[in-house]
């Protein structure tokens, strides 16, 4: 996002207040790349082979190994796995969308008072942060709709091991199974800090792989569960991706609907620009 002409001359509240406004127009706008019909048909075959051969494996899951899986896990609340509970807190949907919340602040916060190039560097991690945290938002809600309505029994609730164990719509902890909201924001978050910083990839894959471990660990899903979060996390994050590109923010779009990040603002050239402007 760009600062609009005549920004300067306001204050830092008309600055701040102007910021904010734009950073929100700028979400809900009409797409306007070019390209964005043959990245939306790009993205509709990932997510149908995707749906296809997941869901496929979360069902084979479900009859073949969901029983027998939770019945090798430790039981629940043993005291050494002290060291697992911290670790699946780093997955916990509040704690990753509040953590970016509070980077999105301090980009607001911060913008305003800066100036040219500092302002234009600090803006494009903002539209990324926006990003990153849509991007993690949209498949966790749309996880607590499903868990709502499927209703799955947490593993061995009402003391017996039966994975089929559903109350449709009860809205308790206890069934509230799957898909798992770890999962899906830890895969989320992972795709998502992968599109915008491909670099990133192997380390957010070892973060996924963590805290979907954890949840099995500690009993609090079932196999089917974490793969079922897994796919709705990654397929939000795409959604989100697209719905970014197709509005050119963050991401660009191939000739063949490869979505691809922008340029970061500290490439060679934008940090040339900046040595030169804040040279002693």
């Amino acid at each position: 996002m760009s600062a609009p002409a005549g920004i300067e001359s306001q204050n830092y509240v008309s600055r701040l207040v102007t910021l904010a406004w734009l950073s929100l127009a700028q979400l809900v706008r009409a797409p306007s790349h070019s390209r964005r019909a043959e990245a939306a048909r790009r993205a509709a075959r990932h997510v149908l082979w995707l749906s296809a051969g997941i869901g496929l494996a979360i069902i084979f899951l479900m009859y073949a190994l969901d029983a027998w899986e939770i019945g090798q896990m430790p039981a629940r609340g043993t005291p050494s796995l002290w060291w697992v509970r911290i670790l699946t807190d780093f997955g916990k949907d509040h704690v990753v969308l509040g953590t970016l919340a509070a980077l999105l602040v301090l980009v607001a916060i911060a913008a305003p008072a800066m100036h040219g190039v500092r302002r234009s560097l600090l803006l494009g991690l903002g539209t990324r942060l926006q990003y990153l945290f849509v991007a993690v938002l949209v498949p966790v809600l749309v996880g607590e709709a499903i868990k709502w309505s499927v209703g799955r029994g947490r593993p061995f609730v009402g003391g017996d091991g039966n994975v089929f164990n559903f109350s449709h719509f009860a809205g308790t902890p206890a069934y509230s199974s799957f898909p798992s909201g770890h999962a899906i924001t830890a895969c989320a978050l992972a795709f998502a800090v992968s599109a915008v910083w491909p670099r990133a990839r192997g380390a957010m894959i070892v973060y996924a792989v963590i805290i979907v471990a954890t949840r099995l660990v500690l009993l609090a899903h079932h196999p089917s569960d974490v793969v079922a979060g897994a796919l709705v996390g990654v397929i939000g994050a795409m959604f989100v991706r697209y719905w970014f590109a197709a509005r050119r923010l963050g991401f660009a779009i191939h000739r063949d609907g490869t979505i691809v990040p922008l340029v970061g603002p500290s490439s060679g050239r934008l940090k040339r620009v900046a040595r030169g402007a804040f040279a002693p």
